[in-house]
């Protein structure tokens, strides 16, 4: 199927503009330190020492998950960049070492063990912790680790903090000078105390040179000059060089996005923490799923957005987002999520949260909820899926518990669907295990029985898919069959589907909104991206926290 341009560019333009001009601006600053280093005056004979310069990393801040990811991956190639300069650096200071320029030197004599620069100095020793920290945020973000353990991921990640500091401290050793008196002394200029001397040495060669055919070597220690410093050797020099180390600039490129992020979690730790949520009801559900009802004072949210939450009891340090499956309206308070117990601290949580009552209990009552953890309360957070409301007609594909964005959308549309843009919603849903339909198997029967009360049966159109063929393949209960009669225990055609789509909505723009695996989201991503022959178009967008 051929790719559509203007879908293509909806999708994926905005994406890759941004993503240009963070790089162009990389490369351009990268580009004048790098002329700067090889062609400045200032740095002539750090550069006769060195050859070509280091540069310094250039760092982005941003939420998005997949730029800061880009972020990091740009840290950590340029930093090996860096590291692999430096221990050139360290080399050339110890062979090189200079007798005529002796302030321009980082080593102490001649032939210095290149090691004493990088573990007895403040620049090498705070560059070799610099990149132990970064080798260990960089192995504890993978997928594998944040999966088998987020504890390891989220302790490794504050790491920044003592990045950032080790960093500040890197520069102040001042190992890269530069000279300070270029009208006094431009560069190969004509100095004619060392050229008499040098010229004196030069005749004394030849009187003892065996042959008088031969030609005399050039004096150990000059330098050769290219073409481009050659014209200014008539110069005359009135004084020596004089060389000092850059001024560190380092904190110019921290300090606005750390005080940003330092006043960002600074509000966030007061408005989360001020005062715990009530948790008024806690819900078990198939599958390991549990809801879980709240209420805070002053706390308001829209559809499609999450939250974070942070229970003391269960870990001092870590917190997880959670999509809000229930809003808070003008005449319900109450808000909740819904989440699925799969890993340490999920586990811990339902365990706090149990601790006084069995496990088989369905909801534990008001009254005791003076016997809960402590829960905080951090957002809410905006996602894309706030944006399903401002489409005329959106897809919505979920995959398992990734329906929990897509039930708050539901939940607001059973109080109130005239006051939105929103006029068709397709909501697909794909199950291995058909215990998770019963999670929202109310919610979805309510909305079909008030469409077709209000006259409006095709406002939303609810297809399940049961991917597991074996075992129980219907919702029981009779008051389920409704949503029997649209189960499919099949894997969706997505091709299909779409072409569908298109057919009965020509010409216009369908919101595409996607929570689940990654191999449904590619196939979703991917046909958005194609074309088709009624002139419609898919935008993407999708939700991910891992």
């Amino acid at each position: 199927m051929a790719v559509s341009r203007k879908s293509w560019l909806a999708n994926e333009g905005s994406k890759h503009v941004l993503l240009l001009l963070w790089l162009s601006l990389n490369v351009g600053l990268f580009w004048k330190t790098f002329r700067l280093y090889y062609h400045g005056p200032q740095y002539y004979y750090l550069h006769q020492m060195l050859g070509v310069a280091s540069r310094k990393t250039r760092r982005l801040l941003d939420k998005s998950k997949t730029f800061h990811v880009t972020c990091g991956l740009t840290i950590c190639i340029f930093s090996m960049v860096h590291v692999a300069a430096h221990l050139v650096n360290a080399l050339n200071f110890s062979v090189n070492y200079s007798e005529e320029f002796l302030a321009l030197n980082a080593a102490s004599f001649h032939g210095e063990d290149p090691r004493k620069l990088l573990f007895a100095t403040v620049p090498g020793l705070t560059g070799v912790f610099m990149v132990l920290v970064l080798f260990l945020m960089s192995t504890a973000s993978t997928y594998a680790i944040r999966v088998s353990n987020y504890d390891i991921f989220s302790y490794t990640h504050n790491l920044f903090f003592v990045f950032y500091l080790l960093l500040m401290l890197h520069v102040s050793g001042g190992v890269l000078k530069y000279q300070t008196n270029l009208k006094e002394h431009p560069p190969g200029c004509f100095n004619p105390n060392i050229t008499v001397q040098r010229d004196k040495e030069e005749v004394d060669s030849l009187e003892n040179s065996p042959s008088e055919h031969d030609q005399p070597s050039a004096p150990r220690g000059s330098l050769e000059l290219d073409p481009t410093t050659r014209n200014s050797f008539m110069a005359v020099c009135t004084e020596e060089p004089k060389f000092q180390a850059h001024f560190p600039e380092t904190w110019l490129w921290i300090s606005g996005p750390l005080c940003l992020y330092c006043v960002e979690r600074l509000y966030r730790y007061i408005q989360s923490s001020n005062k715990p949520v009530a948790i008024t009801a806690v819900i078990s559900h198939p599958c390991n799923v549990l809801e879980i009802r709240m209420m805070k004072e002053g706390f308001r949210a829209r559809p499609g957005q999450y939250v974070i939450l942070h229970c003391p009891s269960v870990s001092s340090l870590e917190s997880h987002p959670f999509t809000l499956t229930l809003c808070p309206t003008a005449t319900r308070a109450t808000f909740g999520i819904h989440l699925k117990v799969v890993g340490d601290w999920t586990e811990r949580f339902r365990d706090m949260l149990f601790l006084h009552s069995s496990w088989d209990a369905e909801i534990l009552p008001v009254f005791r909820q003076r016997r809960y953890p402590k829960l905080y309360v951090d957002g809410p957070f905006g996602s894309p899926f706030e944006e399903s409301f401002n489409y005329e007609v959106s897809l919505c594909v979920a995959g398992g518990i990734g329906v929990t964005p897509f039930a708050s959308i539901l939940s607001t549309l059973l109080d109130d669907w005239k006051c939105y843009k929103l006029r068709r919603l397709y909501f697909i849903w794909v199950c291995r295990d058909i215990r998770y339909f019963h999670c929202f198997a109310d919610l979805l029967c309510s909305l079909h029985n008030k469409l077709w009360q209000e006259n409006r049966p095709d406002f939303v159109n609810i297809q399940l898919y049961l991917t597991q063929t074996d075992g129980i393949q219907e919702i029981t209960g009779e008051k389920y069959q409704v949503l029997n009669s649209r189960l499919s225990t099949r894997r969706p055609c997505w091709e299909l589907l779409f072409n569908e789509i298109a057919k009965c909505n020509r010409r216009k723009t369908v919101g595409v909104f996607c929570c689940g695996p990654n191999k449904i989201s590619k196939a979703l991503h991917k046909l958005s991206n194609s074309s088709n022959s009624y002139g419609t178009r898919f935008e993407y967008n999708k939700e991910s926290f891992s």
